[in-house]
């Protein structure tokens, strides 16, 4: 596919005259430098850095970085694919002055995350933020969607003096306890503050349920731009956090054993400014497109977890009957089911109404998981799939026979299980490309290689501080 806009080098219209005025703008508040931020095949966010001064530049013919990190892994190692992994080759990254802030918890510094295009000035086929934003644009100019998309952030809190990289959380008190709100009351009003400069408009933020974890959710927005936000609330969490002298971990689990940290996506579509998950005839208020949307989510969501949990990490908190949601079923405010319905408060159904995707974790590059999900629900949407009946209480209660009768299928109890779904679905591999599709699966398959020989501790150890 041809890209959306022809990036050539040497400028973007109108950007130049901007980039110039914003330079000495962001000088004038105290910034010396810029932060140009993606996030790789691994889910690890990278960065490189410019000067104020330079963001003309970087505007008119982006700076340059190295296409091998499409095949770096969590540890820093390269694995190699028949297109990607060679140390040959440049690509330029091109920073989105639309979502540039600057960094409240980083005095000094501002933030945006860029485009990733080739010195020819084509889109690089691995830029998973150009994927994202293909994928969207296709829904509306092929079946008039659009969605809003929102990423939930937990985190575990420890103290970064720990000896050898352990986790000693930074408060015991208990799960959603006013306590542990009140023993880190001035570092959540710091996050708050910071969030509030940075026009992040956060929804909830609270305690919980493992030890010394928080939660923080943010207000829906289109989907590339809810992929945006992720990783700066996540360098935001960060910054605040070594502030106080205390380390974030968003790993998927932070010990071998627990809840560990989810990643869950919220997601709704609509259509000329209606919700299709209110005020249809379908099942809690659901057109029959939004039905078949949760149903192509559940066909695919064996092969989406290796987009969605791709860390060996992941596979530590995909764990039955403790909310991460590793069955293929749905149900209405059901926490146990893969997907989860949320209906809204009555009178506001018609805005809040959305689908929560539960098996994802902060591991999950998040413009690879928020496109490979549209593109599974567009494929249930396409083909009509009917939405199977509804699930109650936990999937893991159902006896065998009953859960084969109703669909109801385990989701892989490992990454390498998760590759080989992936390998075989069809709908994700041609959404994703040749060039993402196979990094996905060499980055998955190097991450099992290197932790082989690890227990379940190991593991979890290996990509504790990583994410």
């Amino acid at each position: 596919m041809p890209p959306l806009v022809d990036p050539v080098p040497g400028g973007r219209t109108g950007d130049h005259a901007r980039a110039h005025a914003l330079a000495h703008e962001l000088s004038a508040q105290g910034v010396r430098g810029i932060v140009l931020a993606y996030v790789d095949t691994a889910g690890i966010c990278r960065v490189k850095t410019v000067p104020w001064q330079r963001l003309q530049s970087a505007v008119a013919w982006g700076v340059g970085m190295s296409p091998v990190f499409d095949t770096f892994l969590a540890s820093d190692a390269i694995v190699r694919t028949d297109v990607l992994g060679s140390p040959d080759g440049d690509l330029r990254l091109y920073p989105d002055l639309d979502r540039l802030v600057v960094l409240a918890a980083q005095p000094g510094w501002a933030w945006a995350p860029v485009d990733r295009i080739t010195q020819e000035g084509d889109r690089h086929p691995g830029c998973s933020r150009t994927f994202l934003r293909r994928i969207v644009a296709d829904a509306e100019a092929r079946h008039g969607l659009t969605f809003k998309a929102g990423v939930e952030i937990e985190w575990s809190l420890g103290r970064a003096a720990a000896p050898n990289d352990e986790f000693a959380p930074a408060t015991t008190a208990p799960a959603y306890g006013a306590t542990r709100q009140i023993e880190l009351s001035d570092y959540t009003a710091d996050l708050l503050a910071a969030f509030e400069k940075q026009e992040v408009p956060v929804a909830q933020l609270h305690p919980e349920y493992a030890p010394g974890q928080f939660e923080l959710s943010t207000g829906a927005l289109d989907p590339v731009a809810a992929a945006d936000q992720s990783v700066l609330v996540r360098q935001t969490i960060r910054a605040v956090s070594h502030k106080y002298g205390l380390r974030a971990s968003f790993s998927p689990a932070v010990t071998e054993r627990g809840v560990g940290n989810g990643g869950h996506l919220h997601l709704s579509v609509w259509r000329h400014g209606v919700n299709l998950h209110s005020g249809g005839e379908g099942r809690y208020g659901m057109t029959g497109e939004a039905e078949s949307f949760v149903a192509g989510l559940l066909t695919r969501l064996p092969a989406l977890t290796a987009v969605t949990a791709p860390s060996p990490a992941s596979y530590l908190r995909l764990k039955p009957s403790q909310w991460a949601g590793v069955f293929t079923a749905w149900g209405r405010e059901t926490r146990e089911t893969a997907i989860r319905i949320v209906t809204g408060t009555s009178g506001h159904q018609s805005q809040d109404a959305n689908l929560e995707v539960k098996p994802v974790d902060l591991a999950a590059n998040p413009y690879l998981a928020l496109g490979c999900v549209i593109a599974a629900g567009l494929d249930g949407i396409a083909s009509a799939a009917p939405l199977p009946e509804e699930v109650v209480d936990d999937p893991a209660r159902l006896i065998p026979d009953e859960a084969v009768a109703r669909g109801v299928r385990r989701l892989p109890t490992s990454l390498s299980h998760a590759v080989d779904a992936f390998r075989e679905d069809e709908v994700l591999r041609t959404a994703l490309g040749p060039v993402l599709a196979d990094a996905v699966v060499a980055v998955r398959e190097g991450e099992t290689a290197s932790v082989a020989d690890l227990d379940d501790a190991g593991v979890a150890a290996a990509y504790r501080w990583k994410y």
